[in-house]
């Protein structure tokens, strides 16, 4: 076998029997989990394969099972949120279209191979800027994915461009002295091709010459084939990343790929049609593109906090944020833009510490300290924050504003969990008792588009205690099929529960049934 390591037969295995990115690059000589360092000669390509096949992206039939209309309950749900939360504060939509210099093309992006669709422009082109709320949405989620579906290039300061709504996340092109600094390219290579394309339609740089990734998730590197190559690499074309990058994502969109991709379709609802009574965007962005997926290894590595580098005549001063967001993430400073990249440990939204589609629990008090370090750091001179996700926010006064928002909120629900959980109550418990303060509530940017607060309750439980509650009833429970047939055998059989069920459903207990 050579140098072919163990590591690489267990994520090749993984991919062929399991599932996991439409396609992939891997090392073939290194062993990441060992801590090697691999050169972009090490890596090869890989098509996606699942069980032989592609994995469906088509829904079935619906037949009679019509989306429904909101009932009474949800209405008047609705109705109290129009009035409790800060619907006057309308900054956001000015903010997320400031600087727009092209609006993405409405036509669709397909796959390579034209086969598919990677990407649908018009997916959730009911979701205007001037639409009402619909009685079907949470007025408070259709504002965010009002925000979040504007799509095109903006201009956020000199040197400084954004593609939006390309994919979930944003692509970031800086202009150096000679060339381009790409910094997340998207999800998909269709993806990020077509954000260059439309950057290059509209600006007169051209070639790229250095990319960087923020952080291990395959939304912030999926793409890179889009935007250059193997050969280009080969040639000068310098790819940045922060220490532990490729062993993370490695571990988290490999060894667990199958189990991670299925439940990020549940997670994203990437099959459901977009529609007021269907999808409206996953909180974070409107949707993840169906692509084809890329990795090239990292040339240049950060290893430290407070490392600066220089790309191409821009400086980069360089803040290390390991198991917040993400097992390997940084955020930087340019100070001759003044601005801060806040990766993904700034958005507009209560992030998860823990995702539904399945990663590692994200260390919320680390998460809160990182902010409060960038605060420290930068907090006296930057003019701008942009981010991988949601639009930036301009001005110094605003900039720490947001960013200690957001260190507060993540500390609160560290502390608040700990707090309860040595009191001795449980993670179910403790999520119904937690609420944020007013403050909090009443931020835009800390409401739970993305994340939740009791989803990020349980996980920082998690995150100390791990799994078990503490009920040792809850230690060697059934399995659900054998559970559930002897509840309903207790309850009287199949037709007393559905009664019971629908009786609750009629009145609005929607937690339990």
């Amino acid at each position: 076998m050579n140098r072919l390591s163990r590591s690489l037969i267990i994520l090749l295995l993984a991919l062929l029997l399991a599932g996991g990115l439409r396609s992939v690059i891997f090392a073939q000589d290194v062993d990441p989990s060992a801590g090697d360092s691999p050169q972009a000669s090490d890596f090869f390509f890989l098509p996606y394969v699942a069980g032989g096949q592609d994995l469906p992206t088509t829904l079935p039939p619906l037949g009679p099972k019509e989306p429904k209309d909101a009932t009474a309950f949800t209405k008047a749900l609705n109705e109290r949120l129009k009035i409790e939360l800060p619907f006057d504060n309308t900054q956001a939509f000015t903010d997320v279209q400031r600087g727009l210099i092209a609006p993405l093309p409405t036509q669709v992006i397909s796959t390579t191979d034209g086969s598919g669709v990677a990407w649908d422009p018009e997916k959730f082109s009911f979701i205007t800027l001037d639409a009402l709320a619909p009685d079907t949405v949470n007025p408070s989620l259709w504002r965010e994915s009002q925000l979040a579906n504007v799509a095109g290039l903006f201009k956020v300061t000199d040197r400084l461009y954004q593609v939006r709504n390309a994919d979930l996340s944003n692509m970031t092109i800086i202009e150096g002295d000679t060339g381009l600094i790409i910094v997340d390219p998207l999800v998909s290579v269709e993806t990020a091709e077509a954000a260059l394309a439309l950057y290059r339609a509209n600006r007169p740089m051209q070639n790229v010459v250095a990319v960087i990734y923020t952080h291990s998730h395959v939304d912030h590197w999926g793409g890179v084939l889009g935007v250059t190559s193997q050969q280009e690499v080969d040639n000068g074309v310098e790819i940045y990343a922060p220490v532990g990058f490729l062993a993370a994502a490695t571990a988290e969109n490999i060894y667990a790929g199958g189990a991670m991709g299925r439940r990020a379709n549940y997670m994203y609802g990437t099959l459901i049609p977009g529609g007021p009574r269907q999808g409206v965007g996953t909180g974070l962005g409107t949707t993840i593109s169906e692509g084809s997926n890329s990795l090239l290894a990292p040339t240049q590595t950060i290893s430290v906090t407070g490392e600066t580098r220089v790309i191409d005549g821009m400086t980069f001063e360089f803040l290390l944020a390991p198991n917040s967001e993400a097992p390997s993430e940084m955020l930087w400073y340019m100070p001759e833009l003044k601005a801060l990249n806040g990766a993904e440990d700034a958005t507009h939204t209560m992030h998860n510490v823990y995702s539904l589609r399945g990663a590692k629990v994200r260390d919320a008090l680390a998460w809160s300290k990182y902010l409060n370090e960038a605060l420290d750091l930068w907090g006296d001179d930057v003019e701008v924050l942009f981010n991988m996700h949601h639009w930036p926010v301009w001005g110094n006064t605003e900039v720490v504003n947001h960013l200690e928002i957001q260190r507060d909120l993540y500390r609160f629900i560290n502390d608040q969990t700990l707090n309860l959980a040595n009191q001795g109550y449980t993670p179910v418990e403790i999520a119904e008792m937690i609420r944020l303060p007013r403050s909090q509530e009443q931020t835009w940017s800390s409401r739970g588009y993305y994340g939740s607060l009791s989803h990020n309750v349980k996980a920082v439980y998690d995150l100390y205690l791990g799994w078990f509650d503490g009920n040792p009833a809850h230690l060697d429970e059934l399995p659900p099929v054998e559970a559930s047939t002897k509840y309903v055998e207790l309850m009287g059989g199949a037709d007393a529960v559905l009664a019971a069920a629908q009786e609750a459903y009629d009145n609005g207990e929607y937690r339990w049934v």
